[in-house]
């Protein structure tokens, strides 16, 4: 057999070594009757509360007088964060900018004043 041929047929092999070298078993199945469905699962991380007061009705004005907002990656776009801030209650929303904390920060009427809002990766709002 040649050289060339050789080669031919253990660049294959030599292509595979790098994933068979990274598999990895992760963990052993669960015993005892335990599975995923049964544990519990793991809670959701973002969980929006602006959206509906608990009556089923938009979020009342003034919404946001208590509530600390959180530094995280925020995938909200401008136009989600406006409409989420309007559904809210608050009026003529504008100057939204994000800062390096992932809270999208603006200026919008509150019962016909100006206020200083915010709202952060999880949908909270704020008046800051």
């Amino acid at each position: 057999m040649s050289l060339n041929r050789s080669i031919l047929l253990l660049l294959p092999l030599i292509a595979a070594a790098p994933a068979l070298a990274q598999t990895t078993v992760t963990g052993q199945p669960a015993t005892g009757g335990a599975s995923s469905a049964t544990s519990g699962g793991q809670n959701a991380v973002t969980r929006p509360n602006t959206d509906l007061a608990h009556d089923g009705r938009a979020a009342a004005t003034g919404t946001g007088m208590n509530v600390k907002l959180e530094r995280g990656s925020n995938s909200f776009t401008e136009g989600e964060v406006r409409r989420r801030l309007e559904k809210a209650g608050y009026h003529e929303v504008k100057d939204l900018k994000k800062d390096g904390d992932g809270i999208w920060h603006g200026s919008a009427m509150d019962d016909g004043k100006p206020t200083s809002i915010g709202l952060d990766f999880k949908g909270n709002v704020a008046v800051q």
